[in-house]
């Protein structure tokens, strides 16, 4: 019997298109197995090129600190929309004030400035001892902080008329630049505390962690005065008073840990004397719960540090002493030091842009969707938080993408010429008058 020429060609989908469904799966999993091959490379590459005497315990420490920043503000910082359709700050908190111990976790600023100071020590150390001044090596700091600062405000400087010519009303911009901004007061900060790290050396040589003692006092007589029997008699302008030693505190402690002065029963101590200090201001001396400022309460306790900032800075900062071991570890283990290296690298980029992160999602859709629940609709029920967390892989996302155009910043400006420097510094100089309301 002769062979009949099949009708349909092999390997074409027939009518229940399995073929084809089979082509593109083995596509799907061709692609899967490149990317898990990519990554398995990446992650080797990262564990061969780092030091052996890398202190991996510092740099998780570091990761933790400043993932909690967008973390933070990602859950908490929502909008509420007037009747032209304009974006303003809004606080999950103003209506969930039950949630407020969630800021005790999240606000991990005693952690980061610990950090800070234990790197600051060693790479002090390591700079004189190869013979560079301390100006020189301090100029090198402060222009690792600057850079990204200076690289986020005068993009948005330049963003600004743009989106004013698309038709975002000016409140929003304003709401967008006070987001932007708002998160850039800690780079200040860390810069004086940088800049006074020799003296920071030279307490934690002579006293140990006692050199961080005073610190406590003083923001402790401060609150006392603001808020105590007298605090109707006080100025207003007293609480700034706090702003350095406050945040002095953990940056001490970090330094005495540098320099091998902050053993683990001293550790013990902070934890244990953080933890009671703690709840007695919360339940005794009337403390707001929150660690971040919310809108209508009359006080609050970041801006500027009050007692319980320190109490909570010093519970974080002998937890992290305690764990430094177990951490470092885990983070032996490559797939994990992975992530880490990576936010390390990108510091200053997830601090600079997380806000903008959020933003690019909120600000069309504000425009062209109205009140989105957990974007643009008013932070004021339960059922906004869990809509917020199904939007943050979205800002994750974007503020992945974003890193990769913006990291340059982090970067010596060796190819930008005097010219472009000065643009960049009166575009951010702008961006600052005008988040901060003065024109």
């Amino acid at each position: 019997m002769a062979t009949v020429a099949p009708l349909v060609p092999a390997g074409y989908p027939g009518p229940t298109g399995r073929t084809g469904r089979a082509g593109r799966a083995s596509r799907a999993s061709r692609t899967a197995r490149s990317a898990r091959a990519a990554l398995r490379t990446a992650i080797r590459s990262i564990e061969d090129r780092t030091p052996a005497h890398r202190d991996r315990a510092i740099d998780g420490l570091r990761a933790l600190a400043l993932l909690s920043v967008p973390t933070g503000h990602w859950l908490i910082c929502g909008f509420t929309r007037d009747a032209d359709g304009a974006l303003h700050n809004a606080s999950l908190l103003t209506a969930l004030r039950v949630l407020a111990p969630l800021t005790w976790v999240l606000q991990l600023l005693g952690i980061f400035f610990l950090v800070g100071g234990h790197a600051s020590v060693l790479s002090y150390r390591r700079a004189t001892g190869r013979g560079i001044s301390t100006a020189r090596w301090l100029g090198g700091r402060l222009a690792r902080l600057g850079r990204p600062v200076i690289g986020v405000t005068a993009v948005w400087a330049a963003l600004l008329p743009l989106l004013h010519g698309l038709g975002v009303p000016t409140s929003t911009l304003r709401t967008a630049a006070t987001l932007v901004i708002q998160p850039l007061w800690f780079v200040g900060v860390y810069a004086v505390v940088t800049a006074l790290t020799p003296c920071c050396v030279r307490a934690a040589r002579r006293l140990g962690a006692w050199s961080a003692a005073p610190l406590l006092v003083s923001v402790g007589a401060v609150d006392l005065l603001r808020y105590g029997p007298y605090a109707a008699a006080m100025p207003g302008w007293l609480g700034l008073l706090n702003l350095l030693p406050g945040w002095l505190f953990a940056y001490q402690l970090g330094v005495c840990w540098g320099e091998k002065r902050l053993e683990r029963r001293t550790a013990w101590v902070l934890l244990a004397g953080g933890a009671v200090l703690f709840a007695l201001l919360l339940l005794a001396f009337g403390y707001p719960a929150s660690m971040v400022g919310v809108p209508g309460q009359d006080r609050t306790n970041s801006h500027p540090p009050s007692l319980l900032v320190l109490a909570l800075a010093a519970a974080q900062s002998g937890a992290a002493v305690l764990l430094r071991d177990r951490m470092a570890r885990l983070l032996r283990r490559p797939a994990v030091w992975a992530p880490v290296v990576v936010i390390n690298l990108c510091a200053m980029t997830i601090l600079c842009w997380h806000q903008t992160a959020m933003l690019a999602s909120a600000v069309p859709a504000a425009s062209f969707l109205g009140a989105v629940p957990g974007l643009t609709a008013v932070p004021d029920a339960p059922g906004w938080l869990p809509a917020r967390l199904a939007w943050m892989p979205l800002f994750a996302v974007t503020l992945v993408l974003l890193a990769r155009l913006t990291r340059r910043f982090e970067a010596p400006w060796t190819g930008a010429s005097a010219a472009r420097r000065t643009a960049a510094a009166l575009l951010a100089a702008g961006f600052a008058v005008f988040a901060l309301g003065l024109a």
